[in-house]
């Protein structure tokens, strides 16, 4: 027989149950979207484990046969294995989608609640700084920047998290700027709450919805992202396969001999992208409840 304890200890599994049969009931496709972004993940942390061929061995007397029982995504121009590549790609660019999101919502969280809490000179020099970063454009800072750090998927995910994190830290500093005036945050004041305490009890619980939705958004615009540097040449360098590497490659070169190298890893893109976004708009949705009942 189990006690209050071993009850309390089922509550986060069964809360996660309920949640997701909510999911799948209110919102099929962002449901959808969830379970292949999930199948992404899994392709990628067990990619080693499911390539059925090296990423770069290579046999040139299969070169650009198409798809096959032996190779379901074909082979390219140096007879490699398609499939195999195109799953050590989604290792990296789940990675860099990851790695990248997180560190700029980190930064959105920082300077967003520090620039919408406290207000006054703090907010204003935060967004005199973010004005002046938002000028220049996107494309041109990060090949400026890979341009000087150099190509690589440390390099890459820190210049993705900067770069997303600073502009994400308006959406941020809005959401509390709404609640900084609300009844409950006036209440934690008038009682002698601290800073520290506001902003950890009554802020950030309240601004999740907006965090997972900037999170789930910067994923997907970090895997694009990094896949359009590496069609530029400024990705993660050879002989690491990349998505985008190998649209830019042999996907272009060898369109008309060879249109799935192109299709594989397209397609691939298109859809972890398509999947992360519906699913964040899915959880914002559910979480926030304002948006209950909607759609």
């Amino acid at each position: 027989m189990s006690g209050p304890g071993g009850a309390a200890a089922l509550r986060p599994g069964a809360a996660a149950v309920a949640f997701n049969l909510r999911l799948l009931r209110s919102k099929p496709l962002g449901a959808f979207g969830g379970v292949v972004f999930l199948a992404f993940l899994l392709c990628g942390a067990f990619a080693e484990v499911l390539a059925p061929y090296g990423a770069n061995a290579t046999d040139l007397a299969l070169r650009l046969q198409g798809p096959s029982a032996a190779h379901p995504f074909g082979t390219d121009h140096l007879g490699r294995d398609l499939l195999s590549r195109v799953l050590l790609g989604a290792q990296l660019s789940m990675l860099v989608g990851a790695s990248a999101a997180a560190l700029a919502t980190l930064i959105s969280v920082a300077l967003g609640v520090a620039s919408g809490y406290f207000g006054g000179r703090i907010d204003m020099l935060i967004q005199r700084f973010v004005d002046a970063w938002m000028l220049f454009p996107d494309l041109l800072l990060l090949i400026a920047v890979i341009s000087v750090v150099g190509p690589g998927m440390v390099q890459i995910s820190i210049v993705l998290g900067l770069l997303y994190g600073i502009a994400g830290s308006r959406i941020v500093r809005g959401a509390v700027l709404s609640l900084r005036e609300n009844m409950h945050v006036e209440a934690a004041r008038s009682l002698g709450a601290g800073a520290g305490h506001i902003v950890v009890r009554h802020i950030l619980p309240n601004i999740m919805p907006v965090l997972i939705v900037l999170f789930t958004t910067r994923v997907g615009a970090a895997i694009l992202t990094e896949a359009g540097l590496s069609f530029l040449g400024l990705g993660v360098p050879p002989p690491a396969p990349t998505w985008g590497g190998m649209l830019s490659g042999p996907g272009r070169t060898y369109l008309y001999l060879g249109p799935w190298l192109a299709l594989a890893p397209g397609l691939c893109l298109t859809l972890v992208v398509y999947a992360v976004n519906v699913y964040g708009d899915a959880l914002r949705d559910l979480l926030d409840p304002r948006m209950r009942g909607v759609g």
